[in-house]
């Protein structure tokens, strides 16, 4: 698994101090961006929490994804949560180090009481001394926030840095691009209240026995029932115990909200949202415990086009940090149909660019502080399908193709936007994982992509 390591330098730690004020929160952050461009210390926001023990408990939640592996286990996992102002609210994100969960914190405008949010994407420090404080946060007295340097020190960071080194693999960041796909595919199945959704979520195992297939369970009699088959309304749960990090908040729940695709009786992703005080809690859970997020294939298709790539690059100009984008209004500014935006924005979701909202049924603009390009580079099957298409290893022939890779020929065809393949994988997954690299292969030679010298 290819892997690099990633420097983040903090001017100093955060922490949690008391001040003229009354207590402090002091959330350092590392190099990020910002309308200004790339700054080292960008300064977010200076103000007040509405709810300084649900916002803590909430952080800390993020923070718990971010250290964990629910698979593998005994392998090291952590990654400091990234934060993104969108000027009306803040949103803590992080994933799981074995790519298999993803978590996000979205501390709305009615959770912060101060000046207006700043614009832009970093990650922030969280340390042990730090969460060991955020714990012991159990009233609701007032609580001051900073995310980035004081004022002060803004001009004054030349000194020494806290510096974090920390490995960020590839599959990682391609999680990242794939848990957002997927929720832009969600649908609200369920709402529970707040004592339904601490009755539900307090019955789940900590552990699933090992080999277990997917569990399933639909709405019923305002609760969530477990069923043995993908019912009509159904909603995968896969892997139980990896909502464990919701505990943290439940005692503040004001509902759950469940979010999955159509049930075809494969297992899914799914989406767990806790409603809370001016915040939303979410976790989003791949298909399996054992099963991250990296291989899904939502983003192949996108990234297999030149239009897209096109696209993408034109519609990228037209982001500015907002916390709403609608594809319609995008597609109006640029020119293009909603298809084409859609498109771009999976591809920019690749970039970490954008990610995706499933309360406001939108996406968002942000900038993941990575080489993202790596996700690109570096995705096993969309590297295969380019040096297949570039050497000439694709025969057309109507809606069927041949496509030559070692010393085998396999046979794909396509129908409108499904496809076939004699392959293993696709006889493993059907699809369900996105197109293999011959079919991925026939695409690109058919919409004529380029494939000569990788990606741009």
């Amino acid at each position: 698994m290819t892997r690099s390591v990633q420097a983040l330098a903090y001017a100093r730690p955060s922490s949690l101090e008391s001040s003229q004020v009354g207590p402090s929160l002091g959330l350092e952050t590392a190099g990020g961006l910002t309308p200004r461009g790339a700054e080292a210390h960008p300064r977010f926001f200076a103000g007040f929490l509405s709810d300084p023990r649900i916002a803590a408990r909430g952080l800390l939640a993020v923070a718990d994804v971010a250290a964990a592996r629910y698979y593998q286990r005994t392998l090291p996992a952590s990654l400091d949560p990234v934060v993104t102002g969108n000027g009306d609210r803040l949103r803590f994100e992080s994933f799981s180090g074995c790519c298999g969960v993803y978590a996000r914190l979205d501390v709305l405008r009615e959770g912060l009481d101060g000046q207006e949010t700043g614009h832009g994407t970093t990650n922030v420090d969280v340390n042990a001394p730090l969460r060991e404080a955020l714990s012991r946060i159990t009233a609701d007295d007032p609580l001051h926030l900073r995310v980035g340097p004081e004022e002060m020190a803004v001009t004054t960071l030349d000194g020494p840095v806290v510096e974090k080194k920390v490995p960020l693999p590839d599959r990682w960041l391609r999680g990242f691009a794939e848990a957002q796909v997927a929720s832009a595919r969600f649908d609200l199945r369920a709402e529970l209240t707040a004592a339904q959704a601490v009755a539900f979520l307090r019955s789940l195992p900590r552990s699933s026995p090992s080999g277990r297939g997917a569990r399933w369970v639909v709405a019923s009699g305002g609760s969530l029932r477990p069923t043995t088959r993908p019912v009509p309304g159904a909603v995968c749960l896969p892997g139980p115990e990896r909502l464990v990090a919701l505990q943290r908040v439940l005692r503040d729940a004001t509902a759950l909200r469940v979010y999955g695709p159509v049930a075809d009786g494969a297992a899914a992703a799914s989406a767990w949202e806790v409603v809370l005080p001016g915040m939303r809690l979410t976790l989003t859970l791949s298909p399996d415990s054992a099963r991250g997020f990296s291989g899904e294939g939502g983003v192949l298709e996108a990234l297999a086009t030149d239009d897209a790539a096109a696209d993408a690059e034109l519609v990228s100009v037209l982001l500015a940090w907002e916390p709403r984008i609608e594809p319609a209004s995008l597609a109006e500014q640029a020119g293009l149909s909603v298809e084409r935006v859609r498109a771009a924005l999976t591809r920019l979701g690749t970039a970490g660019r954008v990610g995706y909202d499933l309360a406001d049924a939108a996406y968002f603009h942000r900038e993941l502080p990575y080489d993202a390009d790596r996700a690109e580079r570096h995705n096993p099957r969309l590297v295969a399908a380019r040096r297949l298409a570039g050497e000439g290893a694709v025969s057309l022939d109507g809606s069927r193709a041949t496509v030559a890779s070692g010393d085998r020929r396999y046979q794909v065809r396509e129908s409108g936007s499904a496809f076939t393949c004699t392959c293993q994988w696709w006889a493993d997954y059907r699809g369900r994982r996105g197109p293999c690299k011959h079919a991925l292969a026939v695409r690109m030679v058919r919409r004529g992509a380029t494939v000569a010298g990788g990606v741009r």
